[in-house]
């Protein structure tokens, strides 16, 4: 079982790699970790001492400890897929590194790390009609699956694609009640899977919905 300590550690981590807390912002205080975590004043200390050997954090003395420039974690910049077959290349592509994030998410999955792809999955589904929210909603919670991993590889290139890797054209972006929902549905399938720490399952979700993404391009494609 995942200890108090490393649940606050898969927690902030995330918010930094996420963009919550950038580099160069304080973390909250330890009154402000207690309070919000509930978790005693060693717990948050260890946690803290765990980011600044990962290199995420530096502790000033008198001022608290502030979030560090993240190092890239690959030298993989990709400009965004534009042309139709761009597009279902990317696809392609997130089809193989997807999978197996989604399978290790399963085997590795924290409690924290469940709660922030539940959120995500919500963010989502509450989505529906605003097309720009959903897609940093979707993105959020493919990231969040490549957190969930604890492999800062994975969690580095799918950051690294960014919003832009949710490839569904700009005039289509509102697929309608129906189709929004099967989508949804596609996510929660992942998410149960992951939850139940089923990485087989998890693994064919995943495949599952980006060759229904794959299908619906080749579908509303002129």
């Amino acid at each position: 079982m995942t200890s108090r300590t490393q649940q606050l550690v898969d927690t902030l981590t995330a918010r930094i790699r996420e963009g919550v807390i950038r580099p160069g912002e304080r973390l909250p205080t330890e009154s402000e970790l207690i309070s919000a975590h509930g978790v005693s004043r060693t717990v948050v200390r260890e946690a803290v001492a765990r980011l600044k050997a990962a290199g995420l954090v530096e502790t000033q003395h008198g001022r608290g400890s502030f979030v560090l420039a993240l190092p890239s974690a690959t030298g993989f910049d990709p400009a965004p897929a534009r042309t139709r077959q761009e597009v279902l290349d990317l696809l392609d592509f997130r089809m193989g590194l997807e999978t197996e994030s989604a399978a290790l998410a399963a085997a590795r999955r924290t409690e924290a790390a469940l709660a922030g792809l539940r959120e995500a999955l919500d963010a989502f589904a509450a989505a529906a009609g605003n097309p720009g929210a959903a897609v940093h909603a979707d993105h959020l919670f493919h990231l969040r699956i490549a957190l969930a991993t604890g492999n800062r590889y994975y969690a580095g290139l799918l950051g690294s694609l960014g919003p832009a890797m949710i490839v569904v054209p700009r005039d289509r972006l509102d697929p309608g009640p129906a189709a929004f929902a099967r989508i949804v549905a596609e996510h929660d399938d992942i998410h149960a899977a992951i939850e139940r720490g089923d990485a087989e399952a998890a693994r064919a979700a995943v495949r599952v919905h980006l060759a229904n993404s794959r299908a619906r391009l080749l579908r509303d494609s002129p």
